[in-house]
């Protein structure tokens, strides 16, 4: 005699209706908030349309410290792009102050956030590509998105983590010097860059080797920040750097930036870990012909 229990699921049975409710509900409600998170940091980042660049706030930022007073100025950044320097160089020998700003027809655009906001972009495009009528089949699926959200706001975040490395004949050469007015001096560079949350500007002063000098001429590789002592060539001349000055100021939408990837990676690893925690649900295969094999 067969005898039917009712009301009784099999452990087998519940998690797999756990799972499903991953997939249809909570999934989704974590697409949502990264979405409304990433949102947040890209209006950090925010462009002007064409025409309107005077609605994107100017901003001001003191240079200097109460400790070294060799170089003071005012950088005005608008978005991406810093407008206006304003600064003023205490020659270490001489106490005469030079002073150097932009010409009216320059801006200087700052890669490392208009890389950063791009990332963060093409991470909010992943997410609205998979809006709430879309119904993940299989963890794989969740995960394979999530890689590919993370490597963009990874991406992101390291351009503001990690400045570009540039050699001393590639700082002399680069457009950068021929922003000011009067021009710099031959024996003068700077280099702006962001570091986290910091706008930072270097200064460089430099003297010319003469040929018969008894130093050993060794050139200088490639470095975010080149120490005195370090040398390099251009144009049949030998120059060593005689003084680095540094200084930098925080920018704090930056930091709201910074904190907002750091958030939304967390969101995405905490995901894939309740993905994979059902059994099969990191490699959980595709349950048909017709499942998207999409690729990101």
């Amino acid at each position: 005699m067969l005898r039917v229990v009712y009301g009784i699921s099999s452990p087998s049975s519940v998690t797999e209706e756990e799972f499903n409710w991953l997939l249809k509900e909570e999934v989704h409600a974590v697409l949502k908030q990264l979405q409304d998170i990433l949102k947040e940091a890209s209006r950090r980042f925010s462009m002007p349309t064409p025409g309107m660049e005077s609605q994107l706030k100017q901003e001001n930022f003191i240079l200097g410290s109460s400790t070294m007073d060799q170089v003071k100025g005012v950088l005005t950044l608008q978005g991406e792009a810093l407008t206006q320097a304003d600064i003023n160089l205490k020659v270490a020998k001489s106490s005469q102050v030079l002073h150097f700003q932009f010409r009216d027809d320059k801006q200087w655009k700052l890669q490392q956030i208009q890389d950063a906001r791009n990332h963060v972009n093409q991470a909010l495009q992943l997410l609205s590509s998979r809006d709430e009528s879309y119904h993940f089949k299989t963890g794989a699926e969740v995960n394979k998105l999530m890689d590919a959200v993370m490597l963009q706001l990874t991406r992101a975040r390291n351009r503001l983590t990690t400045p570009a490395t540039m050699t001393l004949s590639e700082l002399a050469t680069s457009g950068l010097m021929k922003m000011f007015t009067p021009p710099m001096p031959g024996d003068v560079m700077v280099n702006f860059y962001i570091n986290l949350s910091k706008l930072c500007l270097t200064v460089y002063q430099l003297h010319v080797l003469q040929p018969n000098t008894t130093k050993n001429f060794k050139p200088a590789g490639s470095s975010v920040l080149h120490n005195p002592g370090a040398m390099f060539e251009l144009n049949n001349n030998r120059f060593e750097v005689s003084h680095v000055h540094k200084v930098e100021c925080v920018v704090p939408w930056l930091n709201d930036t910074l904190v907002f990837f750091t958030i939304s990676l967390q969101l995405c690893q905490q995901l894939k870990d309740k993905v994979g925690s059902f059994p099969g649900g990191d490699t959980k295969q595709d349950l048909g012909p017709d499942s998207p094999k999409s690729s990101y």
